[in-house]
Parts: C-alpha cells; sequence; structure tokens
C-alpha cells in the first residue's frame, strides 16, 4: 500500500497534485498533447500536470506510445498538436538541447553512455550547461579553465557519491554492471541540475535487490534535490510503491489517471494492463 496517495488532491484539470505543490507552478504542464506520423495517430490528447517534488508513472501496454510521449516532452519529437509547458515555458519549436536548459532530463531505455569514458567523464558531460568558462580560456588553459574543472569534478564526485559510485568514477562505463550503468545514466540527468527527471524503464534488467535499492534512490533523489520525477516502468511492484500518481495510456491516449489504489481498482487498466501482468503471474 502507498502512503502517499493521501497526500494527493484533485485539481480543475482532472490531475492529481502532492498537497505540498498546491498553489505552486507546475514543473510539467502538458494540454491536449497528440502527434501523427502520416496517417498514424500516435499520440492524441495527452493532458497531465505534474508539481515540483511529485513522483508520477506513465504504465500501458508495450507499443502504448509511453516512450514516444517522452520523446514529445524532450522535444526529440516535434507534437503535431498541443503544448508542453516546463516551468510555465512553452517549448514549442525548441531544440532538446533548450528545453534541458529548461529544467528536462531523462535516461532512455536502452542505456545511452559514453562506454569508453570514465563515470566521472560520463557525468561531467551532463554538466556542460552549466560550466561557465569561455571557448578561449579552454584553449589556451588559463586560470578560470582550472578553476572551472575543478569545480565539475568536485561537483561530478558529489553526484557519484550520492548515488553510492563513487568507488568506480575512474572505471570505463561500458566495463560497468548493467545495474551500475543504470544507476550512472541517472546521475549524468542530475548532473543536467534538472527540475524533472524522466525515466524510461529505470528497472529494466535489474534484480529484485537492485530494483528496491532503486526505489529507495528514487525517493531520495526528489526529497534531497526537490525535484519531480516522471517515470515509465513494467515492474508494477516499483510503480505502485513508489509513484504518487499514475497515468495509464493505451493506443496513444489517456485512460485513466489516479493514485496506486484507484489505478489497481479501475476496470479499463486491469483490461488494458495490470489484470495481464497478474494473469501472469
Amino acid at each position: 500500500m502507498n502512503d502517499y496517495s493521501r497526500k494527493m488532491l484533485k485539481v480543475p484539470t482532472y490531475n492529481l497534485l502532492r498537497e505540498q505543490d498546491m498553489g505552486k507552478l507546475p514543473v510539467l504542464d502538458v494540454r491536449n498533447l497528440g502527434i501523427d506520423f502520416g496517417g498514424l495517430t500516435a499520440v492524441d490528447g495527452f493532458n497531465i500536470t505534474i508539481g515540483p517534488t511529485e513522483i508520477s508513472g506513465l504504465i500501458g501496454p508495450n507499443g502504448a506510445g509511453k516512450t514516444t510521449i517522452f520523446n514529445l516532452l524532450t522535444s526529440v519529437y516535434q507534437p503535431t498538436r498541443g503544448s508542453i509547458l516546463i516551468n510555465g515555458i512553452d517549448t514549442k519549436g525548441m531544440t532538446t538541447a533548450k528545453v534541458n536548459k529548461l529544467g528536462i532530463a531523462r535516461t532512455f531505455q536502452n542505456i545511452r553512455l559514453f562506454s569508453e569514458m570514465t563515470a566521472l567523464d560520463n557525468v561531467k558531460v551532463g554538466m556542460h550547461n552549466q560550466i561557465k568558462c569561455s571557448f578561449l580560456a579552454s584553449l589556451l588553459h588559463l586560470p578560470s579553465y582550472y578553476k572551472a574543472e575543478k569545480q565539475a569534478n568536485e561537483k561530478a564526485m558529489e553526484l557519484l557519491e550520492f548515488m553510492g559510485l563513487a568507488d568506480i568514477a575512474d572505471q570505463k562505463a561500458g566495463s560497468l554492471p548493467y545495474g551500475v550503468q543504470r544507476r550512472l545514466e541517472i546521475v549524468r540527468a542530475l548532473a543536467t541540475n534538472p527540475s524533472i527527471i524522466l525515466l524510461d524503464e529505470p528497472a529494466a534488467g535489474m534484480n529484485p535487490s537492485e530494483t528496491a535499492e532503486l526505489m529507495h534512490q528514487i525517493r531520495r533523489i526528489r526529497d534531497t534535490f526537490h525535484i519531480a520525477i516522471f517515470l515509465i516502468e513494467h515492474d508494477m511492484n516499483l510503480v505502485m510503491n513508489v509513484c504518487e500518481a499514475i497515468a495509464v495510456v493505451n493506443y496513444g491516449r489517456i485512460i485513466a489517471k489516479g493514485t496506486p489504489e484507484e489505478i489497481r481498482a479501475n476496470p479499463a487498466v486491469i483490461e488494458a494492463y495490470l489484470g495481464k501482468e497478474e494473469s501472469d503471474a
């Protein structure tokens, strides 16, 4: 049972917000989002509001449109219709890099680390938007360059230590165990100093103990950095225990929104997704 459900309140947009986030500007406000590929509608009428410190989940069968939605939120795809506001700013026409600067970061279903770079350097890549050092200073290795490099190293090590990865800082990312690579990708996303992190299948390939640790880390990230987390995940135990609100999509449309308890009891969800999972158990 998820204790967080008692803290979720209905708002006029038929979304849910944490009690602590009421009256605050949503970190993510998506309205009537849709995208067509040729004559095929992949996502349609997608609406969601996420508060500044909310942990939300997006679930649905394979091919339901979940990763497409994440690609829309991060400007990998431009929507056919609808709007996406990050911290109140419309992202229409923005590049992925510009959207990242607004405060949205993500991990991927298929890990996208730089395998030949060290774990430390992978984290520092995520910080490139924040390093204040001119091209000339970098080229000539001026004192300001060394100062910026030192600060980047220190912050990257702090983030690795936070996730229990300080001891692998100098190891190549491609040589690390799968579960460690998953956690490293989250650290790199944190390095961008986001307002919200999108986690695409963060528990994929993890064993039960690694998944339990991930649930703990997700809560720690929210509570320590005071940011929102929006995740796609097929592990229903993780979703139901860590998420405060859940949206369910099928064929590119939301079929239900609610607390974990409400989603468990929703007949449309049981038929489309949860019932299938339970019958396979």
